[in-house]
Protein backbone atom coordinates (compact mmCIF):
# COMPACT_ATOMS: atom_id res chain seq x y z
CA UNK A 1 0.00 0.00 0.00
CA UNK A 2 2.02 3.21 -1.23
CA UNK A 3 0.83 6.58 0.29
CA UNK A 4 4.17 8.19 1.05
CA UNK A 5 2.20 11.28 0.47
CA UNK A 6 -1.71 12.08 2.10
CA UNK A 7 -4.08 15.00 1.33
CA UNK A 8 -5.02 15.56 4.46
CA UNK A 9 -3.10 15.69 7.87
CA UNK A 10 -4.44 13.72 10.33
CA UNK A 11 -3.68 14.10 13.81
CA UNK A 12 -4.11 10.47 14.64
CA UNK A 13 -5.04 8.13 11.78
CA UNK A 14 -8.53 8.59 11.26
CA UNK A 15 -9.03 12.12 13.29
CA UNK A 16 -9.03 15.53 12.02
CA UNK A 17 -8.21 18.33 14.37
CA UNK A 18 -11.71 20.51 14.47
CA UNK A 19 -14.29 17.89 13.44
CA UNK A 20 -16.23 16.45 16.61
CA UNK A 21 -16.19 12.71 17.74
CA UNK A 22 -18.50 11.04 15.88
CA UNK A 23 -18.73 12.75 12.93
CA UNK A 24 -17.00 10.94 10.07
CA UNK A 25 -18.44 8.20 11.16
CA UNK A 26 -21.77 9.10 10.68
CA UNK A 27 -20.28 10.55 7.24
CA UNK A 28 -18.66 7.66 6.30
CA UNK A 29 -22.06 5.43 6.46
CA UNK A 30 -23.74 8.18 4.51
CA UNK A 31 -20.59 8.17 2.04
CA UNK A 32 -21.26 4.69 1.23
CA UNK A 33 -25.18 5.22 -0.03
CA UNK A 34 -24.09 8.26 -2.34
CA UNK A 35 -21.11 6.92 -3.77
CA UNK A 36 -18.84 9.29 -2.56
CA UNK A 37 -15.75 6.71 -1.71
CA UNK A 38 -13.73 6.50 -5.22
CA UNK A 39 -11.33 4.04 -6.52
CA UNK A 40 -8.18 5.25 -7.82
CA UNK A 41 -5.11 2.59 -9.10
CA UNK A 42 -1.46 2.88 -8.34
CA UNK A 43 0.38 1.42 -11.36
CA UNK A 44 2.98 -1.06 -10.94
CA UNK A 45 5.91 -1.36 -13.50
CA UNK A 46 8.13 -3.79 -14.47
CA UNK A 47 11.91 -3.38 -13.55
CA UNK A 48 13.04 -4.71 -16.61
CA UNK A 49 10.78 -3.19 -19.46
CA UNK A 50 9.10 -0.34 -17.80
CA UNK A 51 5.97 -1.97 -18.77
CA UNK A 52 2.37 -1.32 -16.43
CA UNK A 53 2.17 -4.95 -15.42
CA UNK A 54 -1.09 -4.04 -12.97
CA UNK A 55 -1.96 -1.87 -10.40
CA UNK A 56 -3.19 -1.43 -6.90
CA UNK A 57 -6.52 -0.67 -5.90
CA UNK A 58 -7.08 2.43 -3.40
CA UNK A 59 -10.29 3.70 -1.55
CA UNK A 60 -10.31 7.59 -1.11
CA UNK A 61 -12.93 9.61 0.17
CA UNK A 62 -14.14 12.78 -1.43
CA UNK A 63 -15.31 14.40 1.47
CA UNK A 64 -17.74 17.05 0.40
CA UNK A 65 -16.50 19.84 3.09
CA UNK A 66 -13.33 18.21 4.41
CA UNK A 67 -11.33 16.77 0.80
CA UNK A 68 -9.94 13.94 0.00
CA UNK A 69 -9.26 11.90 2.70
CA UNK A 70 -7.08 8.28 1.65
CA UNK A 71 -7.40 4.86 2.27
CA UNK A 72 -5.18 4.27 5.89
CA UNK A 73 -7.65 7.08 7.43
CA UNK A 74 -11.34 6.05 5.66
CA UNK A 75 -10.23 2.39 6.99
CA UNK A 76 -9.37 3.51 10.68
CA UNK A 77 -12.50 5.66 10.50
CA UNK A 78 -14.72 2.95 9.09
CA UNK A 79 -12.96 0.82 12.03
CA UNK A 80 -14.60 2.94 14.82
CA UNK A 81 -17.96 2.92 13.34
CA UNK A 82 -17.84 -1.22 12.54
CA UNK A 83 -18.33 -0.69 8.59
CA UNK A 84 -15.30 -2.20 7.72
CA UNK A 85 -16.61 -5.02 5.89
CA UNK A 86 -19.05 -3.08 4.12
CA UNK A 87 -16.72 -0.36 3.07
CA UNK A 88 -14.07 -3.68 2.03
CA UNK A 89 -16.93 -4.73 -0.14
CA UNK A 90 -17.80 -1.76 -1.56
CA UNK A 91 -14.31 -1.35 -2.57
CA UNK A 92 -13.79 -4.34 -4.03
CA UNK A 93 -16.77 -4.30 -6.32
CA UNK A 94 -15.78 -1.17 -7.70
CA UNK A 95 -12.42 -1.98 -8.19
CA UNK A 96 -13.80 -5.52 -9.91
CA UNK A 97 -16.04 -3.33 -11.96
CA UNK A 98 -13.56 -0.73 -13.12
CA UNK A 99 -10.70 -3.49 -14.13
CA UNK A 100 -12.79 -5.39 -16.07
CA UNK A 101 -12.25 -3.13 -19.21
CA UNK A 102 -8.33 -3.70 -18.83
CA UNK A 103 -6.15 -6.17 -21.09
CA UNK A 104 -5.75 -9.76 -19.52
CA UNK A 105 -1.91 -8.76 -19.20
CA UNK A 106 -2.82 -6.38 -15.95
CA UNK A 107 -3.13 -7.62 -12.67
CA UNK A 108 -4.78 -5.94 -9.47
CA UNK A 109 -4.23 -5.81 -5.94
CA UNK A 110 -6.68 -5.76 -3.49
CA UNK A 111 -5.89 -5.10 0.08
CA UNK A 112 -7.43 -7.43 2.31
CA UNK A 113 -8.30 -6.11 6.38
CA UNK A 114 -8.14 -7.90 9.16
CA UNK A 115 -12.01 -8.11 9.86
CA UNK A 116 -12.15 -10.01 6.65
CA UNK A 117 -9.34 -12.78 7.01
CA UNK A 118 -10.41 -13.43 10.32
CA UNK A 119 -13.50 -14.84 9.03
CA UNK A 120 -14.03 -18.28 8.68
CA UNK A 121 -16.30 -17.68 5.67
CA UNK A 122 -13.66 -15.25 3.81
CA UNK A 123 -11.93 -17.32 1.54
CA UNK A 124 -15.28 -18.90 0.03
CA UNK A 125 -17.63 -15.80 0.28
CA UNK A 126 -14.43 -13.71 -1.20
CA UNK A 127 -14.56 -16.66 -4.49
CA UNK A 128 -17.97 -16.55 -4.60
CA UNK A 129 -18.11 -12.51 -5.37
CA UNK A 130 -14.69 -12.78 -7.72
CA UNK A 131 -17.06 -15.17 -9.69
CA UNK A 132 -19.76 -12.80 -10.62
CA UNK A 133 -16.97 -10.58 -11.95
CA UNK A 134 -15.31 -10.74 -15.39
CA UNK A 135 -11.69 -10.76 -14.32
CA UNK A 136 -9.82 -14.59 -13.75
CA UNK A 137 -8.14 -15.18 -9.98
CA UNK A 138 -4.37 -15.34 -11.53
CA UNK A 139 -5.19 -11.90 -12.40
CA UNK A 140 -5.78 -10.79 -8.77
CA UNK A 141 -2.79 -10.11 -5.97
CA UNK A 142 -4.27 -10.59 -2.68
CA UNK A 143 -2.31 -8.29 -0.13
CA UNK A 144 -1.77 -8.27 3.02
CA UNK A 145 -0.11 -6.60 6.08
CA UNK A 146 1.72 -7.48 8.94
CA UNK A 147 -0.57 -6.02 11.73
CA UNK A 148 -3.51 -8.24 10.32
CA UNK A 149 -1.60 -11.64 10.69
CA UNK A 150 -0.18 -10.69 14.32
CA UNK A 151 -4.14 -11.45 15.16
CA UNK A 152 -4.54 -14.67 14.19
CA UNK A 153 -1.99 -16.25 12.10
CA UNK A 154 -3.55 -19.80 11.79
CA UNK A 155 -6.89 -18.37 10.23
CA UNK A 156 -4.97 -16.08 7.82
CA UNK A 157 -2.61 -18.98 6.37
CA UNK A 158 -5.68 -21.19 6.01
CA UNK A 159 -8.03 -18.64 4.29
CA UNK A 160 -4.81 -17.65 1.85
CA UNK A 161 -4.12 -21.65 1.52
CA UNK A 162 -7.86 -21.61 0.17
CA UNK A 163 -7.56 -18.67 -2.32
CA UNK A 164 -4.12 -19.76 -3.60
CA UNK A 165 -5.89 -23.26 -4.75
CA UNK A 166 -8.53 -21.41 -6.13
CA UNK A 167 -6.08 -19.25 -8.49
CA UNK A 168 -5.50 -15.97 -6.72
CA UNK A 169 -1.85 -14.95 -6.11
CA UNK A 170 -0.88 -13.37 -2.38
CA UNK A 171 1.57 -10.85 -1.14
CA UNK A 172 3.02 -9.81 1.93
CA UNK A 173 2.54 -6.06 2.44
CA UNK A 174 4.44 -3.24 3.59
CA UNK A 175 7.10 -5.64 4.09
CA UNK A 176 9.67 -3.64 6.83
CA UNK A 177 7.51 -1.01 8.21
CA UNK A 178 6.79 -3.15 11.30
CA UNK A 179 8.94 -5.52 12.78
CA UNK A 180 9.73 -7.79 9.87
CA UNK A 181 8.91 -11.45 10.92
CA UNK A 182 10.62 -13.71 9.16
CA UNK A 183 8.01 -16.29 10.15
CA UNK A 184 5.31 -15.16 7.92
CA UNK A 185 7.46 -15.66 4.93
CA UNK A 186 7.77 -19.46 5.98
CA UNK A 187 4.60 -20.15 7.57
CA UNK A 188 2.59 -18.45 4.81
CA UNK A 189 1.52 -19.03 0.98
CA UNK A 190 3.00 -16.16 -0.72
CA UNK A 191 3.32 -15.59 -4.39
CA UNK A 192 5.00 -11.97 -3.27
CA UNK A 193 6.84 -9.81 -1.23
CA UNK A 194 5.99 -6.06 -1.46
CA UNK A 195 8.72 -3.81 0.12
CA UNK A 196 7.68 -0.90 2.36
CA UNK A 197 9.37 2.97 1.59
CA UNK A 198 11.42 2.76 4.54
CA UNK A 199 12.86 -0.17 2.92
CA UNK A 200 14.41 2.10 0.39
CA UNK A 201 14.74 5.21 1.37
CA UNK A 202 18.67 5.55 1.63
CA UNK A 203 19.23 3.21 -1.39
CA UNK A 204 21.50 3.19 -2.67
CA UNK A 205 23.66 6.09 -0.65
CA UNK A 206 23.29 4.44 2.27
CA UNK A 207 25.88 1.03 2.71
CA UNK A 208 23.74 0.33 5.62
CA UNK A 209 20.55 0.31 3.93
CA UNK A 210 21.77 -0.87 0.76
CA UNK A 211 23.18 -3.98 2.47
CA UNK A 212 19.86 -4.31 4.42
CA UNK A 213 18.06 -4.21 0.94
CA UNK A 214 19.77 -6.33 -0.79
CA UNK A 215 19.74 -9.06 1.89
CA UNK A 216 15.66 -8.88 1.79
CA UNK A 217 15.60 -9.20 -1.86
CA UNK A 218 18.09 -12.17 -1.49
CA UNK A 219 15.65 -13.84 0.71
CA UNK A 220 12.53 -13.25 -0.91
CA UNK A 221 14.36 -14.36 -4.40
CA UNK A 222 15.60 -17.45 -2.65
CA UNK A 223 11.86 -18.29 -1.24
CA UNK A 224 10.42 -17.67 -4.79
CA UNK A 225 8.85 -14.62 -4.57
CA UNK A 226 8.45 -11.74 -6.56
CA UNK A 227 9.65 -8.70 -5.29
CA UNK A 228 7.93 -5.48 -5.34
CA UNK A 229 9.57 -2.00 -3.89
CA UNK A 230 7.40 0.77 -3.18
CA UNK A 231 7.45 4.30 -2.27
CA UNK A 232 10.05 5.10 -5.79
CA UNK A 233 10.36 8.78 -6.12
CA UNK A 234 13.44 9.10 -8.15
CA UNK A 235 15.56 7.73 -10.97
CA UNK A 236 18.44 6.62 -8.75
CA UNK A 237 15.95 4.75 -6.44
CA UNK A 238 14.18 2.78 -9.57
CA UNK A 239 17.43 2.05 -10.81
CA UNK A 240 18.97 0.69 -7.55
CA UNK A 241 16.00 -1.42 -6.54
CA UNK A 242 16.30 -3.02 -10.64
CA UNK A 243 19.96 -3.69 -10.11
CA UNK A 244 19.88 -5.82 -6.72
CA UNK A 245 16.83 -7.86 -8.46
CA UNK A 246 13.55 -6.14 -7.82
CA UNK A 247 10.88 -7.20 -10.64
CA UNK A 248 8.76 -4.62 -9.74
CA UNK A 249 7.66 -0.77 -8.60
CA UNK A 250 5.00 1.26 -7.62
CA UNK A 251 5.48 5.33 -6.66
CA UNK A 252 5.46 8.52 -8.07
CA UNK A 253 8.23 8.90 -9.81
CA UNK A 254 6.04 7.54 -12.30
CA UNK A 255 2.45 7.40 -11.08
CA UNK A 256 0.28 8.95 -8.86
CA UNK A 257 -3.07 7.25 -8.20
CA UNK A 258 -5.06 7.42 -11.06
CA UNK A 259 -8.59 6.47 -12.43
CA UNK A 260 -8.63 3.31 -14.50
CA UNK A 261 -8.85 5.03 -17.69
CA UNK A 262 -5.85 6.91 -17.17
CA UNK A 263 -4.24 3.38 -16.00
CA UNK A 264 -5.11 2.16 -19.21
CA UNK A 265 -3.67 5.15 -20.98
CA UNK A 266 -0.39 5.24 -19.29
CA UNK A 267 0.03 1.11 -20.17
CA UNK A 268 -0.37 1.85 -23.85
CA UNK A 269 2.02 4.20 -23.69
CA UNK A 270 4.77 2.89 -20.93
CA UNK A 271 6.14 0.05 -22.50
CA UNK A 272 9.66 -0.31 -23.30
CA UNK A 273 10.54 3.13 -21.81
CA UNK A 274 12.96 1.77 -19.05
CA UNK A 275 11.48 3.30 -16.14
CA UNK A 276 7.94 3.48 -17.29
Amino acid sequence: MDESRTSLRMAARGSLPGVRPGMLEADLLRALDRREIEVLFQPQFSCASGAVVGAEALARWRHPTLGAIGARDLFAIAERAALVAPLSRHVVARALEDAATWPDNLTLSLNITPEELGEERFAADFAALIGQSDIAPSRLMLEITEDLLLRNLKQAAAALGALRKLGFRTALDDFGAGFCNFRYLRELPLDGLKLDKVMVDGVPGDPTALAVFRAIVALGKALGLAIYAEGIETEIQRAAITAEGCDHWQGFLRAQPMSSESVLALAKTARGMGHG
